[in-house]
C-alpha cells in the first residue's frame, strides 16, 4: 500500500495542515480513487518556518561586505545559526558601497529558549562584524549599529 504525505498551507492564515493519506487497495490513477485520511496534524508556521532578521547600520564606513562565515550565536547554548540571505550587501570578496541605507542579514530562527545572542563574522582578518549581547525580542527582527 502506498503512503502519500500532503502539506497544505492556507493562504492568509498562519497555519499548515499535514495529511497522511493511504491509497485504498482498489485505488486507480483516476481522480475518483478511494483515499482514506489516517491522521491530520495542525502546526503553526512559527513552529515550521522561523527566521531571525538583523538590519545593520555601518555609519560612515565607505564600503562593506559580508562573509558566509557570519553567524548568530546563542549565548545560552552556543548554537550557531546560519546566514540564509542578504540584502543591500555583497558576499566577500566583493564590496558594496555604503549608500547610507545599511543592509539586512537573514539567519535561521533562534531556538525557543534563547534569551540573548551575538552577531559574529568569523574571519581570519581584522574588522569582522561583531555585536555581542543582543537581547531577544518577540518579533526576532533587530536593528544593530556596527
Amino acid at each position: 500500500m502506498e503512503v502519500f504525505l500532503f502539506l497544505i498551507t492556507l493562504k492568509n492564515k498562519n497555519e499548515i495542515f499535514i495529511f497522511t493519506l493511504h491509497m485504498g487497495e482498489t485505488a486507480t490513477q483516476e481522480i475518483n480513487e478511494t483515499i482514506t485520511a489516517e491522521s491530520t496534524q495542525r502546526i503553526t508556521l512559527e513552529e515550521v518556518e522561523r527566521q531571525t532578521i538583523v538590519h545593520c547600520n555601518c555609519g560612515d564606513v565607505y564600503a562593506y561586505r559580508v562573509w558566509p562565515s557570519t553567524f548568530l550565536i546563542e549565548q545560552e547554548s552556543g548554537n550557531r545559526l546560519r546566514l540564509l540571505n542578504i540584502f543591500n550587501i555583497t558576499y566577500a570578496p566583493d564590496w558594496t558601497i555604503n549608500n547610507g541605507q545599511g543592509f539586512t542579514l537573514v539567519f535561521e530562527g533562534l531556538s525557543k529558549d534563547c534569551k540573548m545572542f551575538d552577531l559574529m563574522e568569523i574571519i581570519d582578518e581584522p574588522g569582522g562584524f561583531e555585536v555581542k549581547g543582543i537581547q531577544r525580542n518577540k518579533t526576532d527582527v533587530y536593528n544593530v549599529k556596527l
